[in-house]
């Protein structure tokens, strides 16, 4: 039974630290857009 919490709470710390790091404010997932705008305004500024 113990063991079966202790995982159960680590589970939980995992998922929390996951949704942290990506979907924080300075999160990866923000960090993504925020460069795919950058390299999408870069393309749309070149002459052909």
């Amino acid at each position: 039974m113990r063991s079966i919490l202790i995982t159960a709470m680590l589970v939980i710390v995992v998922i929390a630290i996951y949704n942290n790091a990506v979907g924080g404010n300075n999160g990866t997932r923000q960090q993504v857009k925020d460069s795919g705008g950058r390299i999408n305004g870069t393309i749309q500024s070149i002459d052909p």
